[in-house]
Order: C-alpha cells, then structure tokens, then sequence
C-alpha cells in the first residue's frame, strides 16, 4: 500500500480509547489516518457525510446500531466502501454473522499485525475496485472509439471467434465482395483462404488461440465471394469483442514486393531497422516483458562528441561514419536481438533473454569493438569511442515510454561522467541500493555510537508565563562523511537494528553530565529529552538511571522525558508503568504530538503527564487558521483545569507567538525564538 495515502476510517464502537489506541498504531507504521467514531444510526449518517470513509470497522459488541443498519447507512450513501469486523477474539459465530451482514474481513485488535495486513489488504482491494471502475469507463470509451475508426479503416479487418465471423467492416466486405455482414454469418474465415494456404493459416489460428507464440504475418493467397483471388498479407492480434476473447484479422492486399516492404522499415544510411520499425520492436519487448519473459534489455548507443566529430569531418561524410559505426554494433547482434535508429545518431539496441552479466559483457565488447576500429571518413580516418545508457527490461518496467525514458536519462548521465562511459537502469536497483545503503550508515552509526560520533543540540524552551529557570530541548545528531546528520534519517536505521537503547543511554548520560556542571555553576536548567519505544519497555532503563542520577545528585524534577501520543497509545500498559517508576525518581514526563488523536484528554487518565506538547500541524500558518487557534485555546483551557503545563513546537513567526500567548500557552519553542545550539558539557 502506497504509504502517502490517507486511509478514512469510520469506527463503530463502544470505546473512544480502544478507537484511539488502532489510530496510534496505523500512524506509528507509518499509515496516515483521518478518523471518525459513531456509536448509533444519527451519528452514523453525519459522519459518512463528513469524512467520506473509505474503510469502516464495526465492533459487533456495540449496543446502538445493528450491522445490517448500519450496512444500510452506508449503501444508501452510494459510496464504495471496505466493511472490517473488529473483534477481540476469533468466534466462528460472530465471524460468521459478520460475513453474512456484508463484511469483507475480520481483524482482530488483539493482533495488531493481522489487523494492520488486514486493513492495508481490504484498502488496496477497495483502491483496485476504483481502479478497475476507472478503466473500464476509459475500456467503454476506447471501445467506442475503437469501433469508429474500424468503421471508417481502408484495411480488410474482421473480428474472428473459434473460426467464425463475429464482426466486420465495410472494406472488408468490399474487399470479398460481399453486401452486407449478413451474408458472413455463420462463414468460416477458412472459407476465404485458397485451398493451398489452408492448413497453414488454421494452425496460426490455433496457435492463437491457445496463445501460443506464433508468426503474427501470414502472406497467402485469399478468395473472394466471386471465386476470384488475390495475394494478401494476413496479420493476426488478440482482441475482445463483446467481452469476449477472440482475434483480430487484418488483410492487406500485396500491391507492393515482400522484399520492398522489409526494405522500407530499414534505414537508408545504417541498414538497421528505421524509427518506426525500432519502436515496434520496442514494443513487442515490452509486451512479451509483461508475460513474464526475462532477460531483456534496452540499449542506446551514441558516439562520444558527435558535433565536433561532424565539424572536423564535414556535414558529407557523417553518413559514412554513422555507418561504419552502426556495422560494429550488427556485428555483435545475436540471432534474435535487434538493432535500429531511435534518433539522428542514437542507436537502439534490444538484447534477448542475456543476464546481467553477459549484457555487461556485450557492451564491453562493443566499447572495445568501436574504440578499436579506425575509421575513414572521406580523406581522414579517425578514432572514436561510445556512451552507452540503457535499462534492464522486467515486469516492473514493463511500459514502452517509461522505459525509452529511463534509458534515455542513463544515456545522458553515462554522457555527463565523460567518454566512453555505460550506465544501466535496473528496475530492481533500488532494493538493492536501499540495502547496501542501511549496510553502510549502520556501520557510520554503529562507529558513531563507539567513539563519540554522536553530538547533542539543546533548543531554549521560552516561558510566556514568567517560569522560572532555563528550559531546553535535547537534540541529537550524527557526524557523518558531509556533515551532521538529523535523527530522522538515522533513527529508523537504528530501531531496524536494535540500537534505540543504546542511544537512548548515550543522549541521557551526557545530558546527566551537562546538567551537573551547570548545576555547579549555579544554572537551574531543565532539559527535555525524547525517549524511544524500545526503551519504554527495557525493564534495565530505570534501576539504569535510577545508579546514573544517584552519582550525579541532580535536583529532581530537572530531567524530563518525552514520547508521543501516539506511540504511548499503542504502549499504553509499559508506558503506564514506566511513568510511575520514572516519577518515583523524581523525573518528569511529557506527552509530544499532543492533541492529533480522538479524544487525547483521555490519555491523562493512564498517563501522569507533567507537559502537553501541542502537535506541530496546529502551528502551520496559526494567523491564518482561527480553527486552530479555538483548538490550542481548548487544549490549554482542559490543560489548565488538570494542573498540566503546555508547550507549543515549531513557532516561526511574532504573530504566532502573541497569538499562543492570548489562547494560554505556558511555552514556545522553534527556530524563530532560537536556534539549534551545541550542547556543552
């Protein structure tokens, strides 16, 4: 499922926690949720309405609304929607009475990794049924289209099923001689074919139909009603006609030679197919790519400094060149690879079923082969050497503009690095490169991690209230090959990788540190500092600083750790626990992100939160969104009434800042009122 997609769900439960706790759970995957809850038929209505769901999640055990009521809410809206039960154990009746109403899939909220692959399944489907409504809408259109212009071709083309003619258009009939389709009903295609080419063009339509692969031209001699005949060329494609599969019959009469036809798709300079022809060719590997087929390959060759080669030589006799050139690359060809011009002096290559390796292979042989050969151009004779970009041709890449474009781009960038150079586009490349990418910044973070390579930042948290002493924001980075790195580019490599805790420890006994000295200088400072999930749940973090804040006889309460709402949520029972061993230690705790979920007050009443960090999203553009402003005014009024302290992050402008101040924001912080500075020990 594409992750920047934002899932609508329509909850139909019992419990605003539970609701919240699947919320925090989808976003710490990393799944964009907009939200509603319903507990009864009006409330139902109002929010299909509003949010427009894309997915709605039905708790049996809920006491307002029946299944089939609420099935019927929601067909009446006339929306295509993805019905999930949601139940806390697996019970054959009630997995069953959910299947029977309309549901599409049961999770359960006891395995949150069932129920996310559950959600991420029934959303994809519901995104390929839109899908699927699109296209055909755009299949009736082309058909149509389609339909038109098989009206008014000049070509002899007929619509065969199983032998027989379902469909035909007016040249086609004035090709045979006959009035109207009528008199082809019922006629087998065989009927139109001499005797002499008779078994031949029954076993291509076989052939076909099993779709096998077989020659799509046929030249034969055809029969007209008259008796009469006349030499044709015969092209067979698959087709459907009225939903159903059959082939398509294409006759052309030979007005002109076979051999003056093949020469037509050449090129007069090179000898090689021309563009017209190439494309095809394109085309067909494309399409036998989508079947499965593997091993193709798209290459486009260009002799290095063409327009200095052409100046030096003359306008005259670049042809000649162009063609001694186009001779090392015919040279190389296997039996089934093609070569042809895409451009003035781009050449196409299509290798056939090679692997990586002996692609690589071919291409050093031609860079060999051209910059090897001497060439005579008129009087002169000359050296030159070739770029070479292309793409490996799968499934993934399967679409003739996207892969001419990708080889077109690896041409330029092998271009950019100098002559003679090869780039290849791997569809597959990047989880390849993303792999060896996590590789090498886990051995930068794990050397960081050893010898100091990680540094901390503190950010001034201002007191609009008057608060006494300083108030700052601990940030970690990285050094890394260019400079320092943000967290959020290596934090996710180190939870992959179970490095968090030792992180964690790293940031807080240096933060430990920085407190005591300024302690000793008289500075009464508090620091805030983001704790992850994984040590949330080390059961060895508390005694830990428990002995680290014993050494360092720290004031209490001058040391307070942070995690977001959402991740406690989805933590809830460990984090619980963890708060009151913390408090027990004289910490304090705050609550990041605050306010994004459902009913976020809610969270006070398990978690014994000393800070409220209100969630960036209200901060975007504050001045110019009064919704937000009612918003922060509410959360600071209910934060007020709980003896709860508020912080506003990422506060970029004075108006902002007054404007915290008059909806009662204890504090604020962001780039406006202080940068980032380096944290000294």
């Amino acid at each position: 499922m594409k992750k920047d997609y934002v899932i609508k769900i329509l909850f139909i439960e019992n419990s605003l926690e539970e609701a919240e706790q699947i919320i925090s759970l989808l976003r710490n995957t990393g799944i964009a949720v907009r939200p509603a809850r319903a507990t009864n038929v009006e409330q139902l209505q109002t929010a299909v309405n509003e949010l427009e769901p894309d997915v709605v999640m039905f708790d049996p055990a809920v006491a307002g609304i029946t299944l089939p009521e609420a099935v019927k809410v929601l067909d009446a809206y006339g929306r295509d929607y993805s019905l999930l039960g949601l139940v806390n154990s697996f019970e054959n009746q009630v997995i069953a009475d959910l299947f029977v109403h309309g549901a599409r899939g049961v999770a359960s909220r006891n395995q949150p990794k069932q129920l996310i692959a559950v959600l991420q399944r029934e959303f994809d489907a519901l995104q390929t049924r839109r899908q699927v409504r699109r296209l055909e809408t755009s299949l009736r259109e082309s058909e149509r289209r389609c339909d038109a212009l098989l009206d008014s071709s000049t070509d002899a083309i007929a619509y065969v099923h199983e032998g027989m003619h379902v469909r035909a258009n007016q040249a086609y009939l004035e090709t045979f001689g006959y009035d109207s389709f009528d008199d082809l009903l019922g006629l087998p295609v065989l009927d139109m074919i001499d005797a002499a080419h008779a078994d031949e063009f029954k076993a291509l339509l076989r052939g076909h139909a099993r779709q096998e692969k077989m020659p799509s031209h046929l030249a034969l001699h055809a029969r007209r009603a008259d008796g009469s005949h006349f030499d044709a060329t015969v092209e067979f494609a698959p087709a459907t006609f009225e939903g159903e599969p059959c082939l398509q019959i294409v006759f052309r009469r030979q007005l002109v030679d076979p051999t003056v036809l093949a020469q037509l798709q050449r090129d007069p300079v090179t000898g090689l197919f021309n563009r017209a022809r190439m494309l095809e060719c394109v085309d067909d590997a494309v399409t036998a790519a989508a079947k499965g087929k593997k091993g193709q390959s798209l290459l486009l060759v260009e002799p290095d400094n063409w327009a200095s080669l052409v100046g030096g030589i003359g306008l005259g006799k670049a042809d000649e060149l162009l063609a001694g050139f186009a001779d090392r690359i015919r040279m190389l060809l296997g039996a089934d690879d093609v070569a042809g011009m895409l451009a003035e002096h781009t050449l196409g290559v299509i290798l056939d079923s090679r692997t990586d390796e002996e692609i690589k292979g071919w291409i050093a042989k031609l860079q060999h082969s051209v910059s090897a050969e001497i060439f005579d151009a008129g009087t002169r004779s000359i050296t030159i050497t070739a770029s070479i970009g292309g793409s490996l041709l799968g499934e993934k890449n399967a679409n003739t503009e996207l892969l001419l474009n990708q080889a077109s781009l690896a041409l330029r960038t092998a271009q950019s690095l100098g002559g003679s150079q090869v780039e290849l586009h791997d569809p597959a490349a990047r989880e390849k490169a993303d792999e060896e990418r996590d590789r090498y910044w886990l051995e930068l973070l794990q050397q960081a991690l050893a010898s100091n390579g990680l540094m901390l930042y503190h950010q001034q948290t201002i007191s609009l209230q008057d608060a006494e002493g300083d108030y700052s924001e601990i940030l970690l980075r990285m050094s890394g090959p260019q400079g320092e790195v943000l967290p959020g580019f290596f934090m996710p490599i180190a939870e992959k990788h179970n490095l968090t805790c030792a992180i964690d420890r790293w940031v807080l006994d240096r933060a430990i540190s920085s407190l005591q000295s300024r302690e000793a200088q008289g500075q009464q400072t508090i620091f805030f500092i983001k704790l992850t999930a994984a040590s949330l749940q080390d059961d060895s973090l508390l005694p830990w600083l428990a002995e680290r804040l014993g050494r360092a006889a720290l004031k209490r309460g001058h040391l307070v750790l942070e995690m977001t709402e959402s991740k406690v949520m989805t933590l809830l029972r460990p984090a619980q626990e963890f708060v009151k061993g913390w408090k027990k230690l004289g910490g304090r705790f705050a609550l990041e992100q605050f306010g994004s979920g459902l009913n976020s007050f809610q969270l006070l009443n398990h978690i014994d939160a000393d800070y409220l960090k209100i969630d960036r999203s209200y901060m975007a553009e504050l001045p110019q969104h009064p919704d937000s402003q009612r918003k922060i005014t509410e959360i600071c009024q209910q934060a007020r009434e709980l003896k709860r302290q508020t912080i506003a992050e990422w506060v970029e402008d004075a108006t902002s800042t007054s404007l915290l101040f008059a909806c009662g924001v204890d504090f604020v912080q962001g780039n406006f009122l202080q940068q980032p500075q380096r944290l000294d020990e």
